[in-house]
């Protein structure tokens, strides 16, 4: 499997049970991936300090996935070693009060990173066409009844036009999307909870709340398949990435990020002839003090 057939935009309609959770590659060839996104990694420095220096275009790579799926590992591994003057990350937990009263949309605007920066969101605006759909959240928000009362299939639908709609008006700003759906099995999520619950170091990251998520895995199947072709663009596609190789899918997380920073192909400003001859002075003043 390559980044190639990960990728979800739209011109098809998405099955997400044809979608795989292990690209099923020999452990044997783990270390040859494990050095690819190294090299991957140091590319990605070098097009991020442009990028920077630049000023012109902002990346935003999102994750949105099941529990355990390795978000947190992932952006560990792909994301290390950048100038961390040029990285925001955000990660989406439970919506504050502040937040539930504002559109949902309001959130990700506040953390949306510069231009010449490249932002990362852990979850985000999509956990509210996914939990929210499953849960049935929606049916509690303190809003008004024309914009409630209506069925979960037309209320949905609603909002992936709202979120293509503002991820298109985010890439005619100066924009690119990296959306990211780590896709694992319900099996593997099972091995790593009980990872968590088995070694100490890893005790932090369980929690009990976790396993009621799980009979409700079908329905959360659904909503992830419904989101992603809903939202799926050309100029911004899902990359549905199996994630049950943890270091298979870093690989394929790093040729998606390398592969936006290399089409953006980012620059370092161009100094013009007069600010060459100034700096020619100043290297004299400097070589004579």
């Amino acid at each position: 499997m390559e980044l190639k057939d990960c990728i979800v935009d739209g011109s098809k309609h998405f099955h997400i049970a044809d979608a795989p959770t292990s690209a099923k590659i020999p452990k044997s060839e783990r270390e040859h991936y494990e050095e690819l996104t190294d090299a991957n990694r140091q590319r990605i420095i070098e097009l991020q300090d442009r990028l920077y220096a630049q000023g012109c275009e902002g990346v935003l790579v999102m994750f949105q996935a099941m529990d355990a799926a390795g978000k947190d590992s992932t952006i560990k591994h792909v994301m290390s070693g950048m100038n961390p003057q040029g990285v925001e990350v955000y990660s989406f937990k439970t919506p504050s009060k502040e937040e539930l009263a504002h559109d949902y949309l309001w959130r990700a605007y506040s953390h949306l990173p510069k231009r010449g920066n490249i932002g990362v969101f852990n979850r985000s605006y999509y956990e509210d066409v996914l939990v929210v759909r499953t849960h049935g959240l929606w049916h509690d928000y303190n809003m008004p009844k024309r914009c409630l009362d209506m069925s979960e299939k037309d209320f949905f639908a609603a909002r992936y036009k709202h979120i293509a709609g503002f991820e298109k008006h985010l890439y005619e700003n100066g924009y690119r999307l990296v959306k990211v759906f780590l896709n694992v099995g319900m099996d593997e999520q099972k091995k790593r909870f009980i990872a968590r619950i088995d070694e100490p170091a890893k005790n932090w990251k369980f929690s009990p709340a976790d396993l009621d998520e799980r009979p409700l895995w079908p329905k959360y199947m659904e909503a992830f398949e419904d989101a992603i072709n809903g939202t799926s663009t050309k100029h911004c596609p899902w990359y549905v990435i199996p994630a049950d190789q943890k270091w298979y899918a870093r690989y394929l997380v790093s040729e998606a990020l390398l592969a936006t920073l290399e089409d953006i192909n980012p620059q370092y400003p161009t100094v013009s002839e007069e600010d060459l001859e100034t700096m020619a002075v100043c290297k004299v003043r400097l070589e004579t003090e």
